[in-house]
C-alpha cells in the first residue's frame, strides 16, 4: 500500500523516510510495522524488554513456586512485553480515548505483578516501563504529566511503605520521573517532525496545484488569442480570395506564422520559459486589430511601464484586445498606457452584466483577476466612455 501523498515526488512507500498515513487513515499493524518509526521504536524497545526478560528470569523460576505459579507469572510478562512493544504504534494515529484506555489496561497489567505473594518490593520498577508507555502515547501534556508524576509517586509511596530504605525508595522515583519527562520531550518531538513533514508535503501538493492551475490559465490566454486572431484572418482571407488572390496569399502566409508563433509559445508556456511584455503585446494587437478591421489608438511606447509590472500589463492588453475581437462587436478600440494603469476601451455593444451572485465571468478575465490580485493591483470592467467595454489595470 503507498501513500497518495506525492507533492509532487512521486508515492511514499512505508519504508521511505518520512512516510505518514494519508488523513483520516489509521494504519494496520502491517502498515505500521513497515514504517521506519516503527521499526525505531521495537529496537529501542526490544533492548530494555530483553534486559527485563534477563533480570526478571531467575525470580520466576525460583523453586519455591508451584510449576502452574511459575507459568503464569512468565505469560503475564510476557503480555506485558507484547504490549509495550505494540501498544504505542498501534496508538500513534487513533484517538485519545483509545491512547487512554490502553495507558490505563497497560498500568493495571503493572499492578498484577504487585499482587503475587511473592512478589519483590522492587516490582515498582516496573513502572518505569509503564511511564514510557503512557509517555510514548502523544496524551495531552497535563495529562501525561499527571499520570508520570503519579507513577513516581506511588512508587516512592510503596518503597517507604515496604521499608525498601529511604536512597533505594527515591532513586526509583526519580528514575520513572525523569526516564518518563524524557520520553515525554522525545515524543513531542517526533510528534511535531511528523506534523512538518505532512505539512511539507501538502505545501508540495499546493504548489503541484498551483502550477496546473498557472498552466492552464497560460494556455488559455495564448491559444484564445492566437486562435482568434487566426480566425479573423482566415475568414479575411476567404473573403478576398475570389477578389484579390496575392492579398489573399499574404493573409494565409500571416496565418501560417501566427499558428507556428502559436505552437512555440505552446511549448514555452509548457517548458516554464515563456514570457510576456507589453511591448510585444502591443505590436501584436496592433497587428490583430488591423486584421479585424477595428482601428486602433494604441501608444507608440510603453517605456513608462516599470520593468517588474511589464508582464502583467501585456497579459492584460493580451486579453483585453481578444475580448475587442472576438466578443465586443466594435470598429474601434483605444489603449491608454501609464506607468500605473492600463485601460482598453472600444466601442462595441459593451459588457453583458450578470445576476448577482452568480459569478459569471470568462475564465480569461478570472485568470487576469488572479494576476492582479497577486501582483497587489485591481482590476475594473465596465463600460466605456466609447460606448462600449472597458478594462482597466491599476496598479
Amino acid at each position: 500500500m503507498t501513500s497518495t501523498a506525492t507533492g509532487g515526488q512521486g508515492p511514499r512507500r512505508q519504508g521511505e523516510v518520512g512516510w505518514f498515513p494519508p488523513p483520516g487513515h489509521v494504519p494496520s499493524l502491517r502498515e505500521l510495522l513497515a514504517g521506519p518509526g516503527t521499526r525505531r521504536w521495537l529496537t529501542g524497545a526490544g533492548v530494555a524488554c530483553l534486559i527485563l526478560l534477563a533480570s526478571n528470569g531467575r525470580g520466576f523460576a525460583s523453586a519455591e513456586n508451584p510449576p502452574w505459579v511459575t507459568a503464569v507469572k512468565w505469560v503475564h510478562l510476557l503480555v506485558f512485553i507484547a504490549v509495550f512493544l505494540l501498544g504505542p504504534p498501534l496508538s500513534w494515529y487513533r484517538s485519545q480515548f483509545f491512547k487512554a484506555v490502553l495507558a490505563v489496561f497497560f498500568f493495571a497489567l503493572s499492578l498484577g505483578f504487585l499482587a503475587y505473594p511473592d512478589a519483590s518490593p522492587g516490582a515498582t520498577w516496573l513502572w518505569t516501563f509503564v511511564a514510557v508507555f503512557v509517555a510514548s502515547q502523544g496524551l495531552p501534556r497535563v495529562a501525561a504529566l499527571a499520570a508520570v508524576g503519579s507513577l513516581a509517586g506511588g512508587a516512592l509511596l510503596i518503597n517507604l511503605a515496604q521499608g525498601t530504605g529511604n536512597a533505594n525508595a527515591y532513586s526509583q522515583a526519580v528514575t520513572i520521573a525523569s526516564v518518563g519527562l524524557m520520553m515525554m520531550a522525545f515524543s513531542r518531538q517526533l510528534a511535531t517532525i511528523r506534523e512538518l513533514r505532512q505539512t511539507q508535503h501538502e505545501l508540495a501538493e499546493l504548489a503541484v496545484r498551483e502550477e496546473r492551475s498557472r498552466v492552464a490559465r497560460d494556455m488559455h490566454d495564448i491559444l484564445g488569442h492566437s486562435l482568434t486572431v487566426i480566425a479573423v484572418k482566415a475568414e479575411l482571407a476567404g473573403r478576398l480570395l475570389p477578389i484579390a488572390p496575392g492579398k489573399a496569399a499574404a493573409e494565409i502566409a500571416d496565418l501560417e506564422d501566427l499558428a507556428r508563433g502559436a505552437l512555440e509559445d505552446v511549448r514555452a508556456t509548457v517548458g516554464g520559459y515563456r514570457g510576456v511584455s507589453v511591448l510585444s503585446e502591443l505590436a501584436n494587437a496592433r497587428t490583430a486589430l488591423a486584421a479585424a478591421g477595428i482601428d486602433a489608438e494604441l501608444p507608440g511606447a510603453a517605456d513608462a511601464v516599470p520593468a517588474t509590472s511589464r508582464e502583467l500589463f501585456g497579459w492584460v492588453l493580451r486579453e483585453g484586445v481578444t475580448n475587442v475581437i472576438r466578443h465586443g462587436g466594435a470598429g474601434r478600440c483605444r489603449v491608454t498606457l501609464s506607468a500605473r494603469q492600463l485601460q482598453v476601451d472600444d466601442d462595441g455593444v459593451g459588457p453583458r452584466t450578470p445576476e448577482p451572485g452568480t459569478g459569471a465571468a470568462g475564465n480569461g478575465l478570472k485568470g487576469l483577476r488572479e494576476r492582479a490580485s497577486a501582483a497587489g493591483a485591481t482590476l475594473e470592467v465596465g463600460r466605456s466612455e466609447l460606448g462600449g467595454f472597458r478594462l482597466r489595470l491599476s496598479l
